[in-house]
């Protein structure tokens, strides 16, 4: 059996969820009451297939007002998150969030792995355009939001460039070569070095 076939425009993954799959969801559940998402980063290779492990799941989340974080931040304590930041919404809000400076939630009595919420606003330009283009993907029944196969793959090449992230796109690149696109990357490319210039 192949590792993924397209369902419409949604990428259907082949394979059983995991516990972090299933935490994901959970945590998903919530945050889509209070807000948009996109998850990007390692957790889009680790559902594609790729084995290993990680410690976060990153989510871009745009800024919010105090008032509606505080709604979201009361909901996931009252479905057993924690915020490693602390445990008043409003303390958490001044010191973090109203500065775009990125939190983690956990289960209960666990450290890891954790779920950390990247603010993002239109001046995070490269941010900004995968939040924007958003890729759906599923597995099981669980689906959920990703960037650009395109620009997930140009973001750890050309970025992040840590010997896991390039081979989280060497994956990437193998597993889904029948689907990628040049003039994706073209443009993908350009925002992203648009980013890394300093423009």
């Amino acid at each position: 059996m192949e590792g993924y076939y397209l369902e419409g425009d949604v990428i259907v993954i082949n394979r059983e969820l995991t516990e972090l799959d299933f935490l994901v969801r959970k945590f998903l559940e919530i945050l889509i009451k209070h807000s948009d998402y996109l998850i990007v980063s390692g957790f889009v290779s680790i559902a594609t297939g790729r084995p290993r492990g990680t410690e976060d799941v990153d989510i871009l989340v745009p800024v919010f007002e105090e008032g509606k974080f505080k709604e979201l931040f009361l909901d996931l304590q009252e479905n057993n998150f924690w915020c490693y930041q602390g445990d008043n919404a409003k303390d958490v809000y001044s010191d973090y969030v109203k500065d775009m400076l990125n939190i983690r939630f956990a289960r209960e009595d666990e450290m890891f792995p954790n779920m950390e919420v990247v603010f993002i606003n239109e001046t995070k330009k490269a941010k900004y355009y995968e939040f924007t283009h958003p890729q759906k993907m599923k597995v099981k029944d669980f689906e959920f939001k990703i960037p650009p196969l395109e620009f997930e793959i140009l973001y750890k090449e050309l970025v992040l460039a840590g010997d896991k992230d390039i081979q989280d796109a060497k994956h990437l690149r193998i597993l889904f070569s029948d689907i990628l696109k040049k003039e994706r990357f073209k443009e993908c490319g350009d925002v992203i070095m648009t980013e890394k210039n300093g423009a």
